[in-house]
């Protein structure tokens, strides 16, 4: 029996990203500019598929023939003739609509592996049956052939995405190390080039190694289904746009980006209120505890914008964004925001039966508040707690960013001593667990600065009702680090999430402060299994809880600042459940976490008799989202050529 982590149930939830009343509402230029930049994305998003896993191609291309060819009800009329269950083809729907919402088949929260939960030989004759294999058969059976053992298969190394035999990883060769990644990184740095866009094949020739880096391109010379014109857009006022290699949590080693590309409406009334948190940010800025030379010169005000996702061609969706992710560019021309009001508007409906680890009296007050705090929490952890900080550089002519004699560590009361060189990144630099500081930094800023009245004022809170945000809002983040668990590899030891890692670490911050600020407790459920229960003392957030956050926080921007690499990974590392004792502990909670609901987008399209329009279409349906035409699936080799 397959081990139900690696299985989604029949009932998995579907949350739908509405945009239709947004996308109606622009002009029909705008539209236009919408759609095309939509379709983009989604023909970049294929690169996602081959940085995921080896199979996931061809798990996309098998699973967009057999829906071309037959919508669901039809090929489920196949499916009953041969004598597959309503709970066997269900089932298979979704894992095929969960391939299509993580754009492969490892889940794009938590890097974990997902199979079909049906016989491999019933949907190897649903294949063998379809109208797509009378059509194409060879290529039919070619496709099955190059992923057909790979999607069941769950040997312990492809279990999770990883390197040095923990899990696999497209973006190095299966024979690279972590120590592998390091030298290729080392080399990166000292030529200064970024590795965001780069995958590693290492060869060994009569015992010589040698190091192939292999930069992704762009073909424009207009032959190419991958041809690129770039061009200012004229609708930057409504309609908001980024494609590139992103984001680096899922590569082992933290350094290399994944591909995505959106495509937003802007919402001008939440828009506003972050305007005026942006206005603020200089005051509050003052407010977080380290030394003024730990921040940035001179604070350049970013758009801070609210957007309702059209299209977001990647493994995954955030709730809100903080861009770009180069330091250089970040430390001296600034930084945009972005929060994604449709995205947060379903992060926070969640119904009082499924609410795990809370006590009964808190799931009322916290369904109704989870939603503004939420917004809250974004917004600081966004502008201000990604936006602040200062990296210590010195440059390529030895020019420092600051001062070298004036600037003291407030933790050891000593003269800075490390700094991060030309050529070296945040990223380059704390390597695995880089994104994992960075989220627990942004996300401690967001619960320190939530308790300001300044900020509850910004987002039109006030009295009990600003009360009821703040503990809602931390009484979330203790709660995340009960579920962040699930993310949690006891084998290896490593986590498989970043914002996770970053919530149990604060969780155990929280819990390690005393004075009765946080409990935890192990207790029975109503249905006679273990269960536990978690609970903050709202009395007590401002006398034990903010100290304590203070001096974590502290601590982990006096490190970053001049990469003092050596404590990093202890600092979050002490704070995992590395113990035997804690691990068992773990076991049956996970029993007790609710899966992560498949995220459905609108898919549009454009009727030459008429203007665009979007559709909110049914789930299965997220196999349509990418181009119409059949020939979309020839870009995945040329794709392949490129990277």
């Amino acid at each position: 029996m397959v081990d139900s982590q690696y299985i989604l149930p029949n009932d998995v939830g579907i949350a739908v990203l509405d945009c239709v009343e947004a996308f109606r509402l622009l002009s029909p230029e705008e539209r236009l500019y919408a759609h095309y930049l939509s379709r983009a994305c989604w023909y970049g998003g294929l690169v996602v598929l081959l940085q995921t896993s080896p199979e996931a191609p061809a798990i996309y291309a098998l699973l967009s023939r057999l829906f071309r060819a037959q919508d669901p009800s039809h090929l489920g009329e196949t499916a009953r003739t041969l004598g597959l269950s309503e709970e066997e083809y269900q089932a298979f729907l979704v894992y095929a609509a969960a391939v299509y919402a993580n754009m492969g088949n490892y889940k794009s929260f938590g890097d974990t592996k997902f199979v079909p939960n049906l016989p491999k030989e019933k949907l190897k004759q649903l294949v063998w049956k379809s109208q797509a294999f009378k059509d194409h058969p060879e290529e039919m059976e070619a496709l099955w052939g190059r992923c057909g053992d790979l999607m069941f298969s769950l040997e312990p190394t492809q279990k999770h995405l990883g390197l040095s035999g923990q899990g696999i990883s497209t973006y190095f060769s299966s024979n690279c190390s972590m120590e592998d990644a390091k030298r290729a990184q080392d080399f990166l740095d000292s030529q200064s080039i970024s590795a965001y866009n780069t995958r590693l094949f290492k060869k060994e020739v009569d015992g010589k190694v040698s190091y192939e880096v292999r930069l992704a391109s762009v073909c424009s010379d207009g032959e190419s289904p991958l041809a690129t014109i770039t061009a200012p857009s004229p609708h930057g006022e409504m309609v908001a746009g980024y494609i590139g290699f992103i984001e680096s949590y899922r590569d082992p080693y933290g350094s290399r980006g994944e591909f995505e590309g959106f495509v937003a409406i802007v919402n001008k009334a939440m828009s506003a209120k972050f305007a005026r948190l942006v206005s603020a940010a200089e005051r509050l800025l003052e407010e977080l505890p380290w030394p003024r030379a730990f921040e940035k010169d001179a604070f350049l005000k970013p758009d801070f914008t609210s957007l309702d996702v059209l299209t977001f061609a990647g493994s995954g969706i955030p709730a809100g964004i903080n861009i770009p992710n180069y330091d250089d560019i970040r430390q001296t021309d600034g930084f945009k925001n972005v929060s994604l009001g449709n995205v947060l508007s379903v992060a926070y409906s969640t119904k009082k039966e499924k609410l795990t680890f809370l006590a009964e009296e808190d799931k009322d007050l916290y369904i109704k508040w989870k939603g503004p705090s939420f917004e809250v929490q974004v917004g600081l952890h966004e502008l201000l707690g990604h936006g602040s900080g200062k990296l210590f550089v010195q440059d390529e002519s030895g020019a420092f960013n600051f001062d070298r004699e004036a600037v003291i560590n407030p933790e050891t009361g000593e003269q800075i001593r490390s700094w991060y060189r030309g050529g070296e990144t945040w990223d380059s630099k704390f390597s695995s667990v880089a994104s994992s500081y960075e989220e627990c930094r942004a996300e401690c800023v967001g619960l320190y600065l939530c308790l300001n009245k300044e900020v509850l004022g910004i987002f039109e809170l006030e009295g009990k009702d600003a009360d009821d945000v703040v503990y809602i809002n931390w009484l979330n983040m203790v709660r995340a680090g009960v579920l962040a668990l699930e993310f949690y590899t006891p084998e290896s030891g490593s986590w498989r999430q970043a914002h996770m890692q970053a919530r149990f670490v604060i969780l155990r911050v929280l819990l390690e402060a005393g004075g009765g600020l946080v409990s935890l407790r192990h207790v029975t459920g109503e249905d006679g299994k273990p269960d536990a229960v978690v609970t903050l003392d709202r009395s007590k957030i401002a006398a034990v809880g903010k100290p304590a956050l203070e001096r974590f926080l502290r601590k982990l921007q006096v490190d970053g600042s001049p990469r003092v690499i050596q404590s990093t990974p202890i600092l979050l590392c002490r704070k995992t459940p590395s113990n035997p004792s804690r691990q068992m502990a773990i076991q049956p909670l996970l029993k007790k976490l609710q899966r992560r609901r498949l995220q459905q987008e609108a898919y549009n399209t454009l009727e030459w008799e008429g203007p665009p329009r979007v559709i909110q279409s049914t789930p299965i349906l997220l196999c349509r989202k990418t181009p119409s035409k059949p020939s979309h699936l020839a870009i995945l080799p040329q794709l392949k050529k490129l990277l």
